[in-house]
């Protein structure tokens, strides 16, 4: 008895040093207690010394002893030494056991070797085992977790065959598969499944439908759930509530986040960190930056203490809508009351600063950053450089490098595609492909978005075919294209007059599930309109919208000017009649503008009080080209432009 209290108390050494006693007085030690202490000891080597103890002592061994063991050295990740001793014991009297089986299978399932599970389990029908829910569990889990849904499918269809019938955490594992797998529909399939047979989903199955429906964007899908859960009369746990108010905030739905918010309370839940913190990032985006701040506030009151998310959350708000002053503020608020230490709010100052381009506010920071002892990152330095490089200052960005390998930093891709990117606005293409090859010397992965930048310096230089072979080098190494990189070159062979190469990396966007934005179809008309082809331009326009593929206002005033231009007042006109009915803003200029062109295609020449008026609405939109282009034609057709008009 005291023996076995020491153990099950976890005063293992005590317990060994009773056995040890009871040995010298010729007692015997029940298996019960030799069990308890294995248990205890199975993390250790110790327990194979007890195991040998136990059959020097001819102690009778029952199921559990062995179960034990092979659960001890696959707890020790010994699954060699575990499949022997399952061999070895194979045929005696307490020989392989479903327990033992299922240890061994759910730790190789766990290291990701289903296959090899796959194999336990054949071997537990072949010793006469019956495999239970656990096992089939087990080896479900793995093939899920290894991608492998057809054949947790079968085992689970096989589960009936024999007699076990699966349970929710057999669905559970299920619905975890097809989420891991983004096939949420497959996910609620499997639920459907389980409310056929009667027996309703677990509250761990119902959120993990709730993160793939939000994962994947379908919130709608995620509340119905929702009121699924609350009609059956479960309690969504927070991490639930909280994935739903992540996905409601992303799609604006901010004021229907905070009522969630407050329906968590209502039900007895605490909003935590996380939750506020998504809720503040939330209403910052939306520009309730005063609301985000009285969330801040109500989150401190509740002794919630706020980190550098939430304090970050509301820096990025103020900084992203231009308001560096309010966030400079909240800032130096911060600094006052000691509550920041973090480089991370110091980087997202000093890229407000940036962004906005002032670079001294950001050195400024800096400095501070580096006075108060708090090591800057290379997110620090990459700001830096990106506001030297955006104010001409490449030798000033240059020398920051030295700088970052003080600091025991090393150069990353974003640093590298910056330096690339101030060599191509200055057309230094050999610097920049230097910085390329600099960059695979030292096993840095360049990005899209370096490929993108240097394929914008290939195009700058006319070297379209190498642009395009460096876009086929992209998927080769595994680096997928963006539209802004295929943009970049569509545009270059528009330039060159090249309209059919244009259509082939159209083309090419498709096959690879690409979709073009509407700068890609903006960039194609105004190609078709600049080289003449306006028959093919209005063609394109019209299966666009015919496929009610969106368009900007950009594609309709271009090829209303185009048809100005060639003197086509009526097709001028439909498309005119098009761009209002679509709901785009129309201005002064677009019709002052369209009223133009047609009067001179009519052979209607303005008189000077006509091109005065629209010379002013052409200066108050701001449409300098037109200005300069009008006043051109006034002159050309003797209409002096007067003292004020010149002014």
């Amino acid at each position: 008895m005291l023996a076995f209290v020491y153990s099950r108390t976890g005063m293992v050494h005590d317990a060994v040093f009773v056995i040890a006693k009871m040995k010298e007085l010729d007692l015997k030690v029940s298996i019960q207690t030799y069990n308890s202490l294995l248990y205890n000891l199975r993390h250790t080597d110790i327990m194979w010394d007890l195991y040998d103890d136990i059959k020097v002592s001819e102690t009778p061994r029952n199921v559990y002893t062995n179960s034990i063991v092979i659960d001890g050295l696959c707890q020790q990740s010994r699954l060699q030494d575990a499949i022997l001793f399952l061999q070895e014991t194979a045929g005696k009297e307490f020989g392989p056991s479903v327990v033992s089986l299922n240890a061994i299978m759910s730790r190789y399932c766990k290291l990701g070797f289903a296959e090899v599970a796959k194999g336990l389990f054949c071997l537990m029908l072949k010793y006469g085992l019956h495999p239970d829910a656990f096992s089939y569990n087990i080896l479900i889990h793995g093939l899920c977790i290894a991608g492998s849904m057809e054949e947790a499918l079968e085992f689970t269809n096989d589960m009936g065959r024999h007699g076990v019938e699966p349970d929710a955490i057999t669905y559970s594992i299920l619905a975890k598969g097809f989420h891991l797998l983004s096939q949420i529909s497959g996910a609620w399939k499997v639920i459907q499944k389980l409310l056929i047979k009667g027996s309703d989903p677990d509250i761990v199955t119902y959120t993990v439908l709730i993160c793939g429906y939000c994962q994947i964007g379908n919130v709608e899908e995620g509340l119905k759930l929702r009121e699924v859960m609350l009609s059956q009369g479960f309690k969504l746990n927070v991490i639930a509530y909280s994935v739903l108010l992540s996905s409601m905030c992303k799609s604006g739905r901010i004021d229907e986040a905070l009522g969630l918010l407050y329906e968590m309370e209502a039900v007895g839940l605490k909003p935590d960190l996380v939750t506020y913190s998504i809720l503040i990032r939330g209403l910052c985006k939306q520009d309730k930056v005063h609301k985000a701040i009285q969330l801040y506030n109500e989150m401190c009151s509740k002794r919630i203490s706020p980190n550098s998310f939430a304090h970050g959350a509301i820096l990025l708000g103020l900084c992203e809508k231009e308001m560096i002053t309010e966030a400079r503020m909240y800032f130096d608020s911060l600094i006052m009351s000691n509550c920041i230490q973090d480089v991370v709010l110091y980087n997202i100052m000093i890229d407000g600063y940036v962004k906005l381009g002032n670079i001294g506010e950001a050195v400024q920071l800096y400095r501070q950053l580096i006075e108060k002892r708090i090591s800057p990152s290379i997110v620090t330095f990459n700001s830096l450089i990106y506001g030297f490089c955006k104010n001409g200052k490449v030798a000033d960005a240059r020398r920051l490098l030295d700088t970052i390998k003080l600091h025991g930093l090393e150069p990353s891709a974003v640093t590298y595609t910056t330096f690339m990117n101030a060599y191509c606005e200055e057309g230094n293409i050999q610097r920049l492909l230097a910085l390329l090859q600099e960059m695979e010397t030292k096993a840095i992965g360049p990005t899209h978005v370096t490929y993108t930048v240097v394929i914008k310096g290939l195009c700058k230089q006319w070297k379209l075919q190498e642009a395009v072979q460096l876009l086929e080098d992209m998927y080769v190494i595994g680096v997928t294209p963006d539209q802004i990189t295929y943009n970049t070159i569509i545009r270059s062979f528009c330039k060159c007059k090249d309209l059919r190469k244009a259509f082939q990396l159209l083309n090419q966007m498709w096959l690879h599930n690409l979709e073009p934005t509407s700068a890609t179809y903006n960039i194609l008309i105004d190609g078709l309109c600049v080289n003449g082809d306006l028959k093919n331009a209005d063609c394109l326009l019209v299966s666009l919208q015919e496929h009610n593929i969106s368009l900007t206002k950009v594609a309709y005033t271009t090829i209303i000017k185009a048809h100005c231009a060639e003197g086509d007042v009526h097709k001028a006109m439909t498309f005119f009649c098009q761009m209002v009915e679509k709901g785009f803003e129309i201005s002064i200029r677009d019709y002052t503008k369209s009223f133009f062109c047609m009067m001179l295609s009519n052979g209607f020449p303005p008189d000077q009080e006509i091109c005065e008026v629209m010379l002013i609405a052409f200066h108050q939109g701001g449409d300098l080209g037109s200005v300069f282009e009008l006043a051109a034609v006034m002159i050309k057709s003797g209409l002096l432009p007067d003292k004020f008009l010149i002014n």
